[in-house]
């Protein structure tokens, strides 16, 4: 018997990457973790988690702006994702159109007081959820 896809995403930022998880099996992404961002052990840590929860697929989120277009993140980003492009994982871009709002409004409704990097590590969460719906 085959085991289930395992899905790793992404919302990668200058100072923080939001981490989520899911697999194909059940398809509900869960919130993992927030790294912070690290230019010299950036892939480090992505293989770590790679091999670590025997990932099969990267999931980015792929920032443009409002109308979009590319931007200074979007460049940003694609430089990340090309350092992962020799793990033992595929590599997919998800558009992160706004994550970080959606995310914040998640997190205030539970009440709970929340830092920045629970606003990563759920828009994280959002991104995997909208590529498991788009496919």
């Amino acid at each position: 018997m085959s085991r289930n896809k395992q899905y790793l995403a992404l919302d990668i930022g200058e100072k923080r990457i939001g981490v989520a998880l899911a697999d194909d099996g059940v398809r509900i992404p869960i919130t993992l973790t927030t790294i912070d961002m690290n230019d010299e052990t950036f892939r480090k840590d992505i293989a770590h988690l790679v091999t670590t929860h025997n990932i099969d697929v990267i999931v980015i989120g792929y920032p443009r702006n409002q109308s979009g277009e590319a931007t200074a993140q979007t460049a940003y980003v694609e430089a990340k994702a090309a350092e992962l492009s020799d793990l033992d994982a595929m590599v997919e871009f998800q558009d992160e159109s706004l994550t970080s709002v959606l995310a914040e409004q998640r997190l205030a409704a539970r009440g709970e007081p929340y830092e920045k990097g629970a606003v990563d590590a759920e828009a994280a969460t959002i991104i995997l959820e909208d590529y498991l719906e788009a496919r």
